[in-house]
């Protein structure tokens, strides 16, 4: 049934003897408003739960039209009537309650205060209906994924919320009419926290204030689904004072922690979950207070990381473990080239404030560098023993091991970037570092005097000779901790200035976000939303002006234009061995 269908069964026309008039009432924008009325103004009880999780899945039926459309659909009925008119007014009010539903996580009233029927799953009529086509649509969008898995959908222990948290994402998500923008985005981007009292600017429609600590909390706690994350990251990259909020909290491991479980069973998550996961690093990592005090917050006893017992270790230093677990990974199994841009850009926005890594951390930083320089010098022969063998058959076409060689080398040398920046930043917090570096030295011998190194290889081959010539003097058959000993005194009598930064290079943010809007539409098409609308209208414009340039090392991994997330391509990066 098309929209335009559906309409006539809310037009009312009034015909008497002898009247026959065209005119007619639409009662479709009538109706959305008494929904919203319901879904703002009726009082959660357990007389009205099953009404209100009714009125919010009717209104997600209601804006599902552009499921059944392969264009973006600009232009709708029910788009225009939730843009102006009656249904304005209450626009910062929905958004409110949608919000405070999701925070509170209500579960349903016991069975003998329901209204309706329920169904065997626990929910109602059209919750049925809206939970239907969400199952069958999203099964659709994961299949094809790189790397991805239909995430098994979690028993929700509250309806309400679920619907709440949907209808919010694509009501914030519908694109802008065409004379005004969308006020439920507009609502999304400037609500404050209930403790600012400072007045809202006359300039912001649709304000309003909510409870930040509450709203934290819950977004801690419900990591576990697609919605959720996606949320997040909404508030993060379009509202300012949430961002602000929660880059100034002294527990950022509460919120930390669920992102990193996400990505360490990056096996059992679909690849959307994953790009928004390390999106909102990306994010968090660009503060540097942020960067800096993740190496302060000390964890013990982490059960889900199991590659190794870790008693104790700094949040900064499980994050670093878990990004270059997942760039591994990928290297393995996935063979996603996006990943390893945004995962790099995360070490590479971190690496100035590395503080007190762990050494395990540290281990697994040049362990990482190790298994790129593998790869390299095994390209490398490839291409060595191609040339060789079309001396003697001009026909065979060569394959482009040139480009693949130049692709794994900007990716080494965005690694050597990460130590190099580490060394000169915080060579005296991190000794753990250094000695990993001098346990393994015999790997940078060969890029020392590769022209596309000489220049960042300088301070390396500095630290390693210099702290090598210190070792030599203490004599042989050191232990662990007197090398660690005579690292900490070395490192007070190395002069700062002899340790020359690299030039500044700043790349746009938008490049390494690339990836995510790739992926994202998949879950934009779910929602019935346009890829465009996630980021805004002209998303590269906003992405730009909001997230600003990341301190970020430069590199040539971002994805091309027109090509697909869901594409196996051949990636250099994860070539058979």
């Amino acid at each position: 049934m098309s929209e335009e269908e559906l309409q006539l069964h809310f037009t009312y026309e009034e015909k008497s003897p002898g009247n026959y008039s065209s005119d007619s009432e639409d009662l479709l924008e009538e109706l959305l408003c008494c929904l919203m009325q319901l879904i703002t103004d009726i009082p959660l009880l357990d007389i009205t739960y099953e009404i209100s999780v009714e009125a919010i899945s009717t209104m997600v039926v209601f804006l599902s039209c552009q499921l059944f459309h392969k264009e973006v659909l600009r232009q709708s009925i029910s788009h225009k009537y939730l843009m102006r008119g009656p249904c304005l007014p209450y626009t910062s009010k929905l958004v409110k309650t949608l919000l405070y539903n999701f925070i509170r996580q209500e579960k349903p009233p016991p069975p003998g205060a329901h209204v309706f029927p329920q169904q065997s799953d626990g929910g109602g009529l059209l919750y049925g209906l809206a939970s239907g086509v969400a199952t069958g649509l999203w099964t659709v969008f994961t299949l094809g994924g790189v790397g991805s898995k239909a995430a098994a959908s979690p028993e929700l222990s509250s309806p309400l919320a679920n619907q709440s948290l949907l209808l919010l994402l694509v009501l914030a998500n519908l694109t802008d009419a065409s004379d005004a923008p969308n006020p439920y985005r507009q609502a999304i981007m400037s609500f404050k926290n209930t403790q600012d009292s400072s007045p809202f600017p006359s300039s912001i429609p649709h304000a309003f204030q909510i409870n930040f600590n509450s709203l934290y909390t819950a977004l801690c706690e419900q990591q576990t689904s697609d919605q959720a994350t996606l949320l997040l990251y909404t508030l993060l990259h379009q509202n300012s004072n949430i961002r602000t909020y929660m880059l100034a909290r002294t527990d950022m491991e509460n919120l930390v922690l669920p992102i990193l479980e996400i990505l360490y069973h990056v096996e059992e998550r679909n690849s959307h979950h994953v790009y928004m996961a390390l999106i909102i690093l990306l994010i968090l990592t660009e503060d540097d207070g942020f960067n800096r005090s993740i190496h302060e917050v000390i964890l013990k006893n982490i059960t889900w990381y199991s590659e190794r017992v870790l008693t104790e270790i700094s949040l900064g230093s499980l994050l670093i473990l878990v990004v270059i677990r997942t760039i591994q990974y990928n290297m393995t199994r996935t063979r996603d080239k996006y990943l390893h841009t945004n995962c790099l850009a995360a070490l590479a926005n971190m690496s100035a404030q590395f503080r007190s890594l762990h050494q395990y951390a540290a281990q697994r930083i040049i362990s990482l560098f190790s298994l790129l320089s593998k790869k390299h010098n095994k390209v490398l022969e490839q291409a060595t023993q191609s040339l060789r063998g079309s001396l003697s058959s001009n026909d065979v076409p060569l394959p482009d091991y040139a480009q693949d060689l130049n692709v794994i080398e900007e990716v080494i040398r965005m690694m050597l970037e990460i130590i190099n920046s580490c060394l000169t930043n915080s060579l005296h917090h991190n000794p753990n570092l250094v000695y990993a570096l001098l346990y393994k030295r015999d790997l940078f011998e060969q890029f020392r005097t590769h022209p596309s190194f000489q220049d960042i290889m300088q301070n390396i081959d500095l630290v390693i000779s210099f702290f090598s010539s210190r070792l030599l003097q203490a004599g042989a058959e050191l232990s662990v901790e007197r090398v660690l000993e005579i690292i900490k005194q070395g490192v007070v009598a190395l002069p700062k200035d002899r340790l020359k930064p690299l030039a500044d290079r700043q790349v746009d943010r938008v490049l390494a976000c690339q990836a995510f809007v790739h992926a994202a539409s998949g879950f934009s098409q779910f929602h019935g939303l346009s890829v465009s609308s996630l980021f805004y209208p002209h998303f590269d414009h906003n992405i730009a002006r909001m997230l600003g340039k990341q301190k970020c090392v430069r590199h040539h991994l971002c994805p091309r234009k027109n090509v697909s997330p869901f594409r196996r391509e051949r990636h250099p990066l994860a070539l058979q061995s």
